[in-house]
């Protein structure tokens, strides 16, 4: 039966109380509609940049965003196909999550391991266990890190590690823990030829998103990961040896990392947090450009004519004052002053 073996340090759980708090903040932030849109895309492309760069895919995060925007982009065919993929299996494990009763079987991670590898992989090997011995090299000097199980023990070690994944609820073991130990078992058997660590970081956010650790979708996990690519690898490394301290101690870290980056961004747009009441509970749909008035607003206290060309160089003034009649007829912004020197100033 699958055990594993960890010890709730005090960088643990420093870390789960910042991410707690960040939940909450996030949570409740007055965001508007069209922002959490952006920001979820932004999520989705940081996610699959990253999520494809650290094992080698050659695209700029540019070109990976062109890719997902359906752009022609001159690059392998090999790393075209990998973003495709992983935006088509980070789509499929959010259908999965908004299942009323979601779980995680052996079919459904096959299923998941034949998106990753769609196009890359030969048929027979997509969302099929691997049927020969593998190692894991170091990228540099090629020794030999890390031996996983024999395929024949595969299937058996999948079986107690699923059951294991549905045994444990969020009240047995907090998401984030449940996650990083799910991340690092899927990695540790290895159970496929190829696209084993996206298959793990993948099912590592679906298990955050069943558990109701979702954070409105805003988070990407794999930044971490690429930025320091060596450090993730040591980590994953050292837990192999059985105790998944220092593993999770660097996976709740990032964790806290990413959601207290979220947290800030949500927090410069969401500056007057008693906009939202101030209009009953009612959310107001902004473009950016908007958006970008009300942050300026917020900052100096009030935007008059002169600021519009810092504001906005290419467009032109007539323009921007469209945008805060629209602004002024939701009763957000008020006009104080007649001539050019007016001040647009928040209502309140």
């Amino acid at each position: 039966m699958f055990n594993p073996t960890f010890t709730i340090s005090h960088a643990i759980l420093t870390d789960i109380s910042k991410i707690e708090a960040v939940e909450e903040v996030i949570k409740h932030a007055p965001l508007l509609p069209l922002w959490e849109k952006d920001f979820r895309e932004d999520a989705i492309i940081r996610s699959v940049h990253h999520g494809t760069h650290i094992e080698g895919n050659m695209l700029e995060k540019s070109e990976a965003e062109d890719v997902l925007k359906g752009r022609d982009v001159m690059a392998r065919a090999r790393d075209v196909q990998e973003v495709i993929n992983y935006r088509n299996v980070i789509n499929s494990i959010d259908a999965i999550a908004k299942e009323k009763n979601p779980s995680i079987t052996e079919a459904r991670i096959h299923a998941i391991h034949k998106i990753i590898v769609q196009n890359i992989l030969p048929p027979e090997k997509a969302g099929n266990y691997r049927d020969k011995r593998v190692v894991i090299k170091n990228s540099q000097t090629g020794e030999i890190t890390f031996r996983p199980p024999t395929p024949l023990e595969v299937p058996y070690l999948m079986k107690e590690f699923i059951q294991w994944i549905n045994r444990m609820g969020s009240e047995d073991i907090h998401p984030i823990l449940k996650a990083g130990i799910v991340h690092h078992e899927f990695v540790r058997i290895h159970p496929y030829t190829d696209g084993n660590g996206r298959a793990a970081r993948i099912l590592a956010t679906l298990v955050l998103f069943i558990d109701g650790y979702d954070i409105r979708r805003f988070f990407s996990l794999e930044e971490y990961y690429d930025k320091d690519a060596l450090s993730y690898y040591e980590n994953l490394q050292r837990a192999s040896a059985g105790d998944m301290t220092a593993w999770l101690e660097y996976f709740t870290h990032g964790a806290a990392i990413e959601f207290g980056r979220v947290k800030d961004k949500i927090l410069r747009l969401s500056k007057d947090a008693k906009m939202k009441d101030k209009f009953g509970g009612k959310q107001i749909f902004l473009t950016e450009r908007q958006m970008r008035i009300i942050e300026y607003i917020q900052d100096i206290g009030y935007v008059q004519n002169k600021a519009f060309d810092s504001l906005f160089p290419d467009l032109s003034e007539d323009s921007i004052l469209r945008d805060i009649k629209d602004l002024i007829e939701k009763n957000l912004v008020k006009k104080i002053g007649k001539t050019k020197s007016a001040r647009y100033v928040l209502t309140g």
